[in-house]
């Protein structure tokens, strides 16, 4: 018996050595790595958070500093308000793990033609491996906003944050506010991720798009709140393999595929997931819109999933006649073909009586749809669903009933349009 102690209490002494040369290890490593990092603090290098000294030298500086650091290095603005007046940070970077960390608010001008000639606020560009942690960044836009609304001549307005040609990228708690115009666009990037994002804009801010994807694949954004006076994420051309899930969106204009179609020859949409998101007092819900005139565009493969709508006026919409002020399409269809496309468990209320409106071209039909487990009410009454060139399937209990039709008769339609525009034309000659 004494013996066998004697066993134990070696053994857990051999333990505890082997687990104190294992902290140790552990602590020399960490120290090691934390010594290896390159931390840059734009206050120490110059910047004032006064809210009114131009940063934008001091940022522009810190960039290059830690673009061409062969440690992986972190940018760090410190609580406080820093006035930026533009910036551009560009790679390539000799590092592949580049943080920017904000504890502070960076805030635009508010005079609208500081920005009246440049497109982007702040702009990333040909990066690998950016991770932009926190922060708030305020564009100031109420001024453009109320002068676009007195309908005057006014600046376009700039895009408050755009990442460009960029991959491996991580957004993370970023808050933007008051955007000029678009709050987070994301072009020709591959491999973002964004999370905890937070978008607020006035409700009848123009343009204001809260997150817009373009030319991009595996994108994901997760777990944000979006309220602002366009769409809350807006989808373009060349996107694939965008996954968006839990989302709180509203007021604004709702999840847009679209607009499409602006161009002849475009890229198309495919493989979309928008899930587990609720939309409140927005003009729209899960929306795809294109333009009515030609073109080879297309959207395929798009899964709207597990959806609560609270007063919201187009709960489920396709627009495939999309035309503002009726110029440079009037007498034209939409070439954009939309399909395979799933709405499954959407519920809630409407806004209005039609909750389902699928308005599709008529020579390209919108075809395999499918509703399934669909539940939206407008004050408490079945609400109804307005279909046009829409075919598809329903499956589970659906209301509105479905309208979709069969593609029994697309053929001849398409044929009879095809006649019809190319008397236009002739006409028009």
């Amino acid at each position: 018996m004494l013996i066998t102690r004697l066993c134990i209490i070696k053994f857990s002494f051999a333990l505890l050595v082997t687990f104190h040369v294992f902290l140790s290890l552990l602590f020399l490593f960490c120290n090691h790595a934390l010594a290896a990092e390159l931390t840059l603090n734009i206050i120490s290098l110059g910047a004032k958070p006064d809210g009114k000294t131009d940063s934008s030298s001091v940022l522009q500086m810190t960039w290059a500093k830690a673009c061409d650091s062969s440690t992986p290095p972190t940018i760090y603005v410190p609580k406080g308000i820093f006035y930026v007046r533009s910036v551009s940070f560009n790679g390539p970077c000799k590092n592949n793990v580049i943080t920017v960390l904000i504890d502070g608010t960076l805030v635009a001008s508010s005079d609208i033609q500081v920005l009246a000639k440049t497109k982007s606020w702040i702009e990333f560009s040909h990066i690998d491996g950016l991770s932009i942690t926190g922060g708030i960044i305020d564009g100031q836009g109420t001024a453009l906003w109320n002068c676009k609304h007195s309908g005057k001549s006014c600046p376009t307005g700039a895009t408050s944050l755009r990442i460009n040609d960029a991959q491996n990228e991580n957004i993370n708690g970023l808050s933007s506010i008051n955007s000029q115009k678009f709050n987070i666009v994301v072009s020709g990037c591959q491999n973002v991720h964004m999370t905890g994002v937070n978008v607020s804009a006035a409700d009848d801010s123009p343009n204001t798009d809260g997150i817009h994807v373009e030319q991009s694949s595996d994108v994901t954004i997760l777990n944000s709140s979006i309220s602002n006076g366009d769409d809350c994420i807006s989808i373009s051309p060349g996107t694939s393999n965008l996954w968006v899930e839990s989302i709180t969106c509203g007021p604004g204009h709702g999840i847009s595929i679209g607009s499409l179609g602006i161009k002849a020859e475009e890229d198309g949409v495919h493989n979309v997931t928008v899930t587990l998101s609720t939309f409140t007092g927005t003009k729209n819900g899960v929306r795809i819109k294109s333009w009515r005139r030609p073109s080879r565009g297309f959207v395929a493969k798009v899964y709207f999933q597990h959806i609560i709508m609270d007063n919201v006026k187009n709960p489920i919409i396709i627009d495939q006649n999309y035309c503002p002020h009726e110029e440079d399409c009037p007498r034209q269809a939409s070439g954009v073909k939309v399909s395979e496309v799933t709405y499954e468990d959407i519920k809630g209320t409407s806004a209005t009586e039609i909750a389902i409106n699928f308005d599709c071209s008529p020579i390209n039909h919108c075809t395999g749809l499918n509703l399934k487990d669909i539940n939206l009410t407008y004050e408490n009454h079945i609400t109804k669903a307005s279909c046009k060139n829409a075919e598809g399937t329903t499956s589970g209990v659906v209301e509105p009933s479905g309208c979709l039709a069969d593609e029994s008769n697309f053929p001849l339609n398409v044929l009879v349009l095809k006649l019809k525009d190319s008397k236009n034309a002739l006409e028009g000659l």
